[in-house]
């Protein structure tokens, strides 16, 4: 599908006839289909669509990251200012890359750097494109985009490691990096999927006002019509690689035409209906008293510093029930999650599954009930192991409770069809998908123990 034209005085990028090419094979398979859309300077174009649409593979292409497996075909363009990137070598996309177009990744904690603090990340992008700056100027400089983005302590922060960091500021310091240069396209690919609310809106309004102040074009891609209906200008639909569905904010969400687009937007939660629920009143499975939690924070070389993360929590839950848990970024979600998985040890309270203390078990006893209680981790990419096909991943505990390895592979691809990828996912490697099937992948190993919670 073509979209309609920009003003061309107006447009920034345009992409033309873009096709690209899955790993050789026989059949040639397409990842993207003869696309085509422009965008405009100082305007918003939101690219939505299931995971695996293609959506984050047109946003490799735009910003010349695509893998080595993928290429574009003869007739693509993708043009910046009158040149056609695609023809460009890799020396010259490094002078683009950073200076033109930016990128904001989807997982911060892969894409930055685990060894170098975040300050020198965000000074590197000054030395690679040539800019003779002294090193007060580079520190000045950090730290006032790292204060512009939101971060308290910018001079603190800018010498912390990202494993030190919370999701946010990570988050953050990449939107710091990307927008360094002043940059004419700027691509976010997801970047606020594992963000609470409260940060959600302020990347968002980050966003906006880092725009306003650049006249930059922000290609957004998501799969939440909530950020659809807050920041678009034009909205572009993606199925299966194929541009379904383009035009504006107004028109795509009240009148879409496409009934992919339709289903779509059927599918988007709304927050004032109610399910019935299907809990059984009776006994709790799973029963939380007086749980709390303290970690030890390094406040400097010599001095460590007691934070209580959990504090007398309590709750049960029955059959059948769901149960949310909702906070902010370091409220205690997840703590409570690795708590229940005996992933990490409690200071006090108990935790009693099925009418057992989980925290007095061991050995055997223990590997027996853990597997009653599983858990999707919120960094699919970090949880799967890159050398670990996907049939072994989502077969292993089912393996290690004694099920045969036929039956388990078997009870794989059951689950893999289930969550919508099939049986072409069982040999492959997570680095082949996306950031949402590689979650569906998570859901399939998680659901494969047949758990009770």
């Amino acid at each position: 599908m073509h979209a309609s034209k920009a003003c061309c005085e107006d447009k920034v990028l345009e992409i033309e006839k873009l096709s690209i090419v899955l790993p050789s094979g026989a059949d040639r398979a397409l990842a993207i289909k003869d696309v085509s859309f422009s965008v405009k300077s100082g305007s918003t174009l939101c690219l939505v669509g299931e995971s695996g649409s293609g959506k984050s593979v047109i946003g490799q292409a735009v910003a010349g990251l695509l893998p080595q497996t993928l290429h574009c075909l003869k007739q693509s363009s993708i043009r910046l200012g009158g040149r056609n990137l695609l023809s460009l070598d890799e020396c010259a996309w490094r002078r683009i890359r950073g200076r033109e177009i930016g990128m904001v990744f989807q997982e911060p904690m892969t894409a930055l750097n685990p060894l170098m603090p975040v300050g020198q990340q965000i000074a590197e992008v000054y030395r690679s494109h040539g800019l003779r700056l002294r090193k007060a100027e580079v520190r000045d400089r950090v730290e006032g985009l790292l204060e512009r983005v939101g971060i308290k302590d910018p001079a603190r922060i800018s010498k912390s490691y990202t494993f030190r960091m919370s999701g946010g500021q990570r988050q953050r310091a990449m939107i710091a990096m990307a927008v360094a240069m002043k940059p004419k396209v700027l691509i976010a690919d997801e970047p606020t999927t594992a963000l609470d609310v409260t940060t959600q809106r302020q990347v968002l309004d980050l966003l906006a006002d880092l725009q306003a102040e650049t006249r930059m074009a922000l290609i957004f891609i998501t799969h939440d019509f909530g950020i659809v209906a807050d920041i678009a200008d034009e909205v572009a639909v993606m199925e299966s690689g194929n541009l379904v569905e383009f035009g504006s904010k107004e028109d795509v969400l009240a009148r879409a035409q496409h009934r992919y687009t339709r289903k779509l937007l059927a599918a988007v939660p709304r927050l004032h209906e109610h399910k019935a629920s299907v809990a059984e009143r009776s006994t709790p499975v799973l029963e939380v008293r007086g749980l709390s939690k303290t970690y030890g924070v390094a406040t400097s070389i010599f001095r460590r510093q007691d934070m209580r993360v959990l504090n007398d929590v309590n709750f049960k839950v029955c059959k059948g029930e769901v149960v949310a848990l909702v906070g902010e970024s370091g409220s205690g979600k997840s703590t409570i999650a690795k708590c229940l998985t005996r992933l990490t040890s409690i200071d006090t309270g108990s935790i009693r599954l099925d009418g057992a203390d989980m925290l007095s078990l061991k050995g055997e006893a223990l590997m027996k009930l853990r597997r009653k209680v599983q858990i999707v981790f919120q960094d699919p990419y970090g949880s799967l192991n890159p050398r670990q096909k996907i049939v072994d991943a989502v077969s292993a505990g089912p393996i290690a409770q004694g099920v045969a390895s036929r039956e388990a592979r078997e009870l794989a691809e059951h689950l893999l069809t289930i969550v919508g990828l099939g049986r072409n996912a069982l040999d492959r490697y997570p680095h082949e998908f996306s950031g949402g099937q590689r979650q569906r992948i998570g859901i399939a190993r998680a659901l494969a123990a047949k758990p009770e919670v």
